[in-house]
């Protein structure tokens, strides 16, 4: 059976990170709904069926303009960039050398900055442009330990709002997700390195109000509603789908 015709349908999408997690997720629905989508990722792997996947170093302008010209050469424009690939910190500011700062920041910031740039061309040639850029509730809520990954999140933030501004009126939405605790690998590579992985992730669930991680495909979800030409209105939006931590106050369990 088809898939359901969308506004996604016809459209051509980029997924940075799309070799797992909310990259992953994401990736599959655009495909789902309709979309040609192209997976950019750091790492070795297959593509998942119905994708395309590149191999691309975000830090790398090299790596990035060659993974967006084969997009472009090929498509010929693109109208959806997901701006997904991170890596996490944990630790307080004196954990953290200047490496492992211009390594974080380098990812997080600099290399969304850079595949942004790298796809503005091509997006600029699309009749429903758009950019969504996976930020955190790091930006905006003081968490313990993540001093480094919530700087990089809150410049995420920020640039959304920056690039948003920017090209507005060129007709190119940029977005925002900012999800809470998802359950990826990303996540349980960063719970590996607490002394009780379990207990950790107890603390993270009763952090939400809905006590439990939140999922990839629910991350996705709102991705896939910013990339919908539907939402035409929608630019300098920073969607929250992080289980009611950042807003609700609930009283903690007995």
């Amino acid at each position: 059976m088809s898939a359901p015709t969308t506004g996604l349908t016809g459209l051509v999408a980029v997924v940075t990170g799309g070799g797992s997690g909310i990259g992953l997720a994401t990736a599959e629905l655009l495909r789902d709904l309709g979309a040609s989508v192209w997976c950019l990722d750091a790492a070795d792997g297959d593509a998942s069926p119905g994708t395309r996947r590149l191999a691309c170093d975000v830090r790398d302008g090299a790596s990035v303009s060659a993974a967006i010209d084969a997009v472009t050469a090929a498509e010929g424009r693109i109208d959806v960039l997901v701006n997904n690939a991170g890596i996490s910190a944990v630790g307080t500011v004196e954990a953290f050398d200047e490496t492992e700062w211009a390594r974080v920041l380098g990812v997080n910031v600099v290399g969304m900055a850079r595949v942004s740039a790298a796809a503005l061309p091509a997006l600029r040639r699309s009749t429903t442009p758009v950019i969504v850029n996976v930020c955190s509730i790091a930006a905006l809520n003081g968490l313990p330990e993540r001093a480094l990954y919530s700087a990089s999140k809150g410049a995420v933030y920020a640039l959304t709002l920056a690039m948003a501004t920017d090209h507005v009126g060129e007709g190119i939405r940029v977005n925002a997700v900012s999800p809470g605790t998802v359950e990826t690998p990303f996540v349980t590579r960063m719970l590996a390195g607490f002394p009780d992985p379990v207990a950790e992730r107890r603390a993270l669930e009763a952090r939400q109000a809905t006590r439990r991680l939140v999922q990839p495909d629910e991350v996705a979800r709102a991705i896939a509603y910013l990339a919908d030409p539907a939402a035409s209105s929608t630019t300098g939006t920073v969607l929250d789908v992080d289980g009611g931590v950042t807003r609700l106050r609930v009283r903690p369990m007995p």
